[in-house]
């Protein structure tokens, strides 16, 4: 319940303090630039190494990757169907595609699967989604982000001198390894700083009232994300015959609300910002919505 409450007055207190016009007009962009540059390095440093691969644990791997594949191609064509500018379409394959599988996942399939069901909830979050936003959100960030002509030595660059992919590389070769406890907690407090800096962010870039060009891909992408995404995990398990408690858990992880740190990545990298922003706050509140449903549905 705390996870809730954080989230909610995260975003509203950055609401406030941008009509209250406490903080600068650029807040936003030093604040995700934080979450970017340290928080999400030390996250990915601190939870990476405590992984142990097992094939009893493959099936949120593979519902993940199948479901952010799927939806990524989704997302592509209906932005060239609806012509949405490159700005756009580079936030919808962040915001829409990358889900918040952890921070919300955990306290929301604890809440109607038991603590039973958590090991399949980090499993998908860090071999899933968390692996995908330090190569796949690093790639979408750089190339969409560019105003130059791109060539692939120029994106391999700009991918492996991104923050969170180094500490993505780095936190690989410490797998097996315990850090000495001083180095936890630093991580840790580091790390914990994630959620409460980026939901000000978005708080700060939130509007209640988007444009009416905005509207449309902000609607497309929520309905892709709370909608689209757990019936192709629904139909994934199906396919393959699965009906465990880790499909069921895969099922709810692919409909959650968008990445907190996804939409952190777009705001950054000036891919509409406030569309990003909208996106993500909107979707954290829907979605509570949406897992009831999913609940009642699949369970």
């Amino acid at each position: 319940m705390e996870n809730f409450v954080l989230i909610l007055l995260a975003i509203i207190a950055g609401y406030l303090l941008k009509h209250l016009k406490i903080l600068p007009k650029d807040a936003p962009v030093a604040l995700n630039q934080f979450v970017i540059y340290i928080s999400l390095p030390a996250m990915i440093l601190l939870q990476i190494p405590k992984l142990h691969f097992s094939m009893d644990m493959m099936i949120p791997v593979i519902i993940s990757w199948l479901v952010m594949f799927i939806t990524a191609v989704l997302t592509l064509l209906v932005s060239k169907l609806f012509s949405f500018s490159k700005e756009i379409t580079g936030s919808l394959l962040l915001v829409t595609i990358l889900t918040n599988s952890s921070f919300m996942g955990i306290p929301i399939v604890n809440a109607y699967m038991g603590e039973e069901a958590l090991p399949y909830v980090l499993v998908y979050d860090q071999l899933g989604t968390f692996i995908a936003l330090a190569t796949y959100g690093t790639f979408i960030a750089s190339y969409y982000a560019s105003k130059d002509n791109l060539t692939l030595r120029i994106i391999g660059f700009k991918v492996i001198t991104f923050p969170p992919f180094i500490a993505l590389v780095l936190s690989l070769f410490l797998m097996g390894i315990e850090y000495h406890p001083i180095i936890s907690s630093v991580l840790s407090s580091f790390a914990s700083t994630i959620v409460p800096v980026a939901l000000v962010a978005v708080g700060l870039q939130l509007q209640l009232k988007l444009p009416g060009h905005e509207i449309k891909p902000f609607s497309v992408s929520l309905f892709i994300k709370l909608v689209v995404a757990p019936i192709i995990a629904y139909f994934i398990i199906k396919l393959f015959g699965w009906n465990s408690t880790s499909a069921l858990v895969s099922i709810f992880e692919a409909g959650m609300a968008p990445m907190i740190t996804a939409g952190a990545i777009a705001s950054m990298a000036g891919l509409a910002p406030r569309l990003s922003s909208a996106i993500v706050g909107y979707g954290i509140l829907f979605s509570f919505i949406t897992t009831y449903i999913i609940a009642k549905l699949i369970l």
